[in-house]
C-alpha cells in the first residue's frame, strides 16, 4: 500500500514538473526597442494523494490544483533595472515603484523633469494624503 501511495505522489509531481517551468514563473522576455520587459508570476499549488487497501481491493487517487497570478514586471532599459508591481497598487506602492527613477533624475547631470505619469501619481498621492 505504501508503494501505491508513493507511486501516486510521484505521478502527481511528474505532472507538475511538466506543467511548471521557469517560463511560467518568469515569462518570455518582451523586447520593445532597447527595453526588455520580463513578466513575473506568483505560482501556488496544492497536492493530495490517497490510497485504500480494503481486503485486497486496492484503490488510489490524487489531485492537484494550481493558481498563477501576475505579480510584477521587471523592466530593463539602458542598463537600469526596475520592478513594477502590477497587482493591488495603491498610491504609496506606485510612488515606491517610481523612487528609483526619481532618484536618478535628481542625481543626473541634466536634471530632467518628471514625466506626466510621475506627476499624476505624485498629485494623486498628495490628494489621498490630505484625506487622512
Amino acid at each position: 500500500m505504501a508503494d501505491q501511495f508513493q507511486g501516486n505522489v510521484d505521478t502527481l509531481f511528474k505532472g507538475m514538473e511538466n506543467f511548471v517551468t521557469s517560463k511560467t514563473c518568469v515569462g518570455d522576455p518582451i523586447r520593445i526597442g532597447d527595453t526588455i520587459i520580463l513578466p513575473l508570476v506568483d505560482v501556488s499549488f496544492g497536492l493530495l494523494a490517497s490510497t485504500k487497501n480494503e481486503k485486497e481491493r486496492r484503490n488510489g487517487g490524487g489531485g492537484m490544483g494550481g493558481k498563477m497570478t501576475p505579480s510584477a514586471l521587471l523592466i530593463i532599459k539602458d542598463g537600469t533595472t526596475r520592478m513594477v508591481n502590477v497587482r493591488n497598487q495603491d498610491s504609496l506602492s506606485r510612488i515606491i515603484d517610481l523612487v528609483p527613477d526619481l532618484i536618478q533624475r535628481f542625481t543626473s547631470k541634466d536634471k530632467a523633469q518628471p514625466t506626466p505619469e510621475e506627476e499624476t501619481v505624485i498629485q494623486e498621492a498628495a490628494r489621498e494624503e490630505k484625506t487622512f
